[in-house]
């Protein structure tokens, strides 16, 4: 599956677009900045992730010696 992001202004446009997509057979969905902000973190936390589990104490210890 391929996707196409859209992003404008005018969510009268962005509302034609979408409208256009579902005639076509194509899903179509309008998200906020909020929603992009969100699916961008969890992203990021998917591919940070490897699986491993660190010394909290040591991790914070890193942190406030920078």
């Amino acid at each position: 599956m391929e996707t196409l992001l859209l992003q404008g202004d005018s969510k009268k446009d962005l509302k034609m677009f979408a409208e256009l997509a579902k005639k076509v057979g194509l899903k179509a969905s309008i998200i906020s900045n909020e929603d992009m902000e969100d699916i961008a973190l969890a992203n990021s936390m998917k591919k940070g992730r490897t699986g491993e589990y660190i010394d909290t104490k040591a991790f914070l210890n890193k942190l406030k010696a920078k």
